[in-house]
């Protein structure tokens, strides 16, 4: 127990969290019909979760390393299972969206440790082995959440992909205090509010001006406030940041191309990769007729792919340059999108298998590279900097990649429907229309809708992967110190401490 025990009880909290990224996903139209949700509704119970993630991730791992990193972590268990709790007993939209913030909140302060906490106890070939394991299981969450989210929704309902969060998390919770050791920073270090709210303001304020773009337009006045809103917050965040002694995220680093490459890569990995996936679950169940285990399993083709690709290829392609598998990783995501644009109102779930397949193999070469690519672009002083900043990215990326692709697939619906048919048919409501359009015109609307997502999700990759190979040229650095108060992740020796 104590040699496994602390690497099992963070690998819980790590699965609970990222399998909450996309458990939901097959459960978005269930969702709406019991709660009577809209479009906008249903973004936002995926973007509400990914955006606190996001948002909060920098600040609470840098005030983890102030007020002990098991206790934040433990404190964040809490708060997800507490807002789990909510999610499975909310009465309408705005209760579960609220539900999913907090989790979010929760799944920062969790996921913000993880790492840092793995450092604290293992050493030498025993971090390896922990990090190899950890990433693993990281993998297996998104792996496993379209089809366990499939299974519960079809089982005893949509509401269970949240209760289930609850056994595991006092498993979790109790198995942290008793194995896992406090562990904390470098004395001196001082938490970063100023720059944690301006960056929160910064990423709910874009994230929710695309969202409203795609109800009320890209020029009304009340988004375009959203996004000035947006630009304000992001001037004071890298105001802050270049003041404060101890910044969540240094802005001269993008004056790296290496690392702007990396954040780049990291921002459009997820939008590319994962956020379309929500669009067309509901096409598969509303459309197809296919039930939430088979239009779960539909993406098993890209969970498969991605994980045979990581597996094998951390074995072949060692030693290759980051650049090379990243950048490649993102144009083969791309080119799998652009196959998935094809959809016509006769097409079946079988025409995505090709392009699903491409997009798993993408997937298998960024994922496991893409965070020891930022660390090797920084000085090692600012390696817990940079592998902080690709998880925010990611997250950030997913988040946005809803809202913007939500936009993409209502303004091709409308070439074809009524703006507010177009809406509802985007948000699960396709039993309601069929009397007023047909069949026929429903299903090639969606068709539509969804071939222009896959161009904007196929476009984002392309771009995204060329700019990889571009800018990521700075051969690795090599980790061997680490300067005081610098940030901790797992790439560096951090004292035990118990208590």
């Amino acid at each position: 127990m104590r040699t496994w025990g602390p690497l099992t009880a963070v690998c819980l909290g790590t699965f609970m969290l990222l399998l909450d990224v996309t458990i939901a996903i097959v459960a978005l139209p269930d969702m709406a019909r019991a709660l009577d949700a809209s479009l906008s509704d249903l973004q936002w119970v995926m973007d509400g979760y990914a955006l606190a993630l996001a948002a909060l991730l920098l600040g609470v791992g840098a005030a983890a390393d102030v007020l002990g990193r098991r206790r934040v972590h433990v404190v964040g268990v809490v708060v997800f299972a507490a807002a789990s709790l909510l999610c499975g007993l909310a009465t309408g939209p705005e209760m579960l969206v609220a539900a999913r913030g907090l989790q979010g909140i929760g799944a920062a302060a969790m996921f913000a440790t993880t790492l840092p906490l793995l450092g604290s106890v293992y050493q030498g070939k025993r971090r390896s082995v922990a990090l190899g394991v950890w990433g693993a299981v990281s993998g297996a969450a998104a792996a496993v959440g379209p089809i366990a989210g499939g299974l519960l929704t079809d089982g005893p309902g949509w509401r269970w992909i949240f209760y289930v969060n609850l056994p595991v998390s006092v498993a979790a919770v109790w198995l942290t205090l008793r194995v896992v050791p406090e562990s904390r920073g470098a004395r001196g270090r001082r938490i970063d509010w100023a720059g944690t709210v301006t960056f929160a303001a910064f990423a709910g304020a874009v994230t929710y001006g695309a969202v409203r773009a795609g109800s009320h337009g890209w020029g009304e006045s009340g988004t375009l406030l959203w996004f000035a809103g947006a630009a304000l917050a992001l001037v004071c965040f890298v105001l802050v940041e270049r003041r404060v002694a101890d910044p969540l995220l240094d802005p001269r680093l993008f004056l790296r191309p290496a690392f702007s490459g990396v954040m780049a890569g990291s921002l459009a990995f997820n939008a590319a990769a994962f956020a379309a996936m929500a669009y067309t679950s509901i096409w598969l169940q509303t459309l197809l007729g296919m039930s939430p285990v088979r239009g779960g399993a539909v993406f098993l083709w890209l969970s498969l792919a991605s994980f045979v690709v990581a597996a094998v290829g951390g074995r072949l392609l060692h030693g290759v340059s980051a650049r090379l598998t990243i950048g490649v990783g993102l144009l083969l995501i791309g080119a799998g999108q652009f196959c998935m644009a094809f959809l016509d109102a006769g097409s079946s779930a079988g025409a995505l298998i090709p392009g699903l397949v491409l997009v798993g193999v993408g997937t298998g070469l960024v994922s496991p590279g893409i965070a020891g690519a930022a660390l090797t672009s920084v000085p090692p002083e600012r390696s817990g900097m940079a592998g902080g900043a690709v998880n925010t990215f990611r997250q950030l990326g997913y988040a946005l990649g809803i809202a913007l692709f939500g936009t993409v697939l209502t303004s091709r619906m409308g070439d074809s429907l009524p703006e507010g048919a177009a809406h509802a048919l985007a948000g699960g409501g396709a039993g309601a229309l069929r009397d007023a359009f047909g069949e026929e015109t429903l299903r090639a609307a969606f068709a539509d809708g969804l071939n222009a997502v896959a161009v904007a999700a196929g476009a984002t990759g392309v771009v995204a992967g060329l700019l990889v190979l571009a800018l990521v040229r700075r051969p690795a650095v090599t980790q061997t110190s680490v300067t005081p108060g610098a940030p901790r992740t797992l790439t560096e020796e951090t004292p035990v401490r118990r208590g």
